[in-house]
């Protein structure tokens, strides 16, 4: 199977690069603002209290916008989520360059994108098999992944870029740019006429969660799963999100330059495990694939706490990106493969709830801890964490046995 046959199909072209750019501009803008809160503040508490400021809204607002998303046209909802980020990134950097942003503003565009992500991803994961070929699928979802690490290779850099030559600011424009630009793709797919999910007319969105939460419930593989996640994203992206920026300023003790460059070779392992895997209509195993990627994307992350050579860091973050990619396009294809299509934004956005529902509280945990025990210890313990928590999963066979 071609890892392209997806881009043969014009509508998923257009989304697809569409995705890559804003995906580009998200990232650009993450380290712009990671930098920015690091020189204004120099507080970890911060940080994670910014980060959890976007994962909370998307934790609380993701059943609605999975129920949402079953029920109205899924193409218009990305059109105004996209717009709408555009115009607050925008803000953003208008007041950057006025000399008058505060850490205020930042909170308020950070529960502002996780509102509309809530509503954009489950719309996203749902239009995608509307639009290809069910043989295409997998090429779809390697290709989608492909886009958000491109993003997480070259925004890093970018941003640290424009960071270092035009400040904060630029980099926030970017991303404001690319939202637009973003929308302006998906314009043409309204002439492809997809159509809004079927919906009863004695249907309300209660009863729509309601029937999306019973379908989780019957499928043991799924629910072990989103609990797992739920665990694993705060011991997998505390230490990365929060405690990185100062492990690479006091333990590797690099700028703003070599954050971004620590943050580029993540995606890089992920861009090769979707380009390698991508190729098959499906991978085998798929229970355990899921688990044993995230454990052996766990140690890769654990290895950052002991105080190795840069180098080798960097070789450990490919190998990261490649595991944790291989459990990825594993539970997507089986989201895809084994939900309805009129369920599968309800039943995707209760995946990604359950996922993050911790989270907001493991960011602050893990800034917390980042200031107490310092930075190294937080990816140990996370990593050590995060190993127990994927071997767990796999003592079910629900989980081990599931194709």
């Amino acid at each position: 199977m071609s890892l392209l046959g997806a881009l043969h199909n014009r509508n998923f072209a257009l989304l697809w690069v569409g995705n890559t750019l804003s995906r580009v501009g998200d990232f650009v803008y993450e380290i712009a603002l990671a930098w920015w809160v690091l020189e204004t503040t120099g507080s970890p508490e911060t940080m994670s209290l910014v980060l959890a400021c976007t994962i909370a809204p998307s934790v609380l607002f993701l059943l609605l916008g999975g129920a949402v998303v079953d029920r109205l046209p899924r193409l218009l909802l990305m059109v105004f989520s996209d717009i709408g980020c555009g115009a607050v990134a925008l803000f953003l950097a208008a007041l950057a360059w006025s000399g008058q942003l505060q850490i205020g503003h930042v909170y308020a565009a950070s529960l502002f994108f996780g509102i509309a992500t809530a509503f954009f991803e489950p719309a996203y994961a749902a239009i995608i098999p509307q639009i290809v070929r069910d043989e295409d699928l997998s090429s779809a979802n390697a290709l989608t992944s492909i886009s958000i690490n491109l993003g997480r290779v070259a925004g890093p850099a970018l941003g640290a870029g424009l960071v270092t030559v035009f400040g904060s600011e630029a980099a926030f424009a970017l991303n404001g740019l690319s939202f637009l630009l973003a929308a302006l793709l998906l314009l043409p797919l309204f002439a492809a006429k997809i159509p809004a999910p079927a919906v009863s007319e004695h249907a309300n969105l209660l009863n729509d969660i309601r029937e999306g939460f019973k379908v989780v419930a019957t499928l043991p593989w799924l629910w072990i799963n989103t609990i797992i996640f739920a665990l694993i994203n705060v011991t997998l992206i505390g230490p990365y999100s929060v405690a990185m920026p100062f492990l690479v300023g006091e333990g590797i003790q690099g700028g703003v330059d070599r954050l971004g460059l620590i943050y580029s070779f993540f995606p890089i392992g992920f861009v090769i495990g979707a380009a390698w895997l991508g190729r098959y209509p499906k991978l085998p195993r798929r229970g355990i694939l899921v688990q044993a990627g995230t454990i052996l994307g766990a140690a890769m992350l654990l290895l950052f706490g002991l105080n190795l050579p840069l180098w080798l860091l960097l070789i450990a973050a490919v190998v990261n990106g490649i595991a944790l990619q291989a459990g990825s396009l594993a539970w997507i294809h089986l989201l895809q493969e084994k939900i309805p299509n009129e369920q599968l934004g309800r039943v995707s956005s209760i995946d990604q709830t359950g996922s993050f529902l911790l989270m907001p509280v493991g960011l602050i945990v893990a800034g917390w801890a980042t200031s107490v025990l310092g930075p190294a210890p937080v990816f140990i313990i996370g990593g050590g964490l995060t190993i127990l928590f994927g071997g767990l999963a796999l003592l079910h066979p629900a989980v081990r046995n599931l194709e």
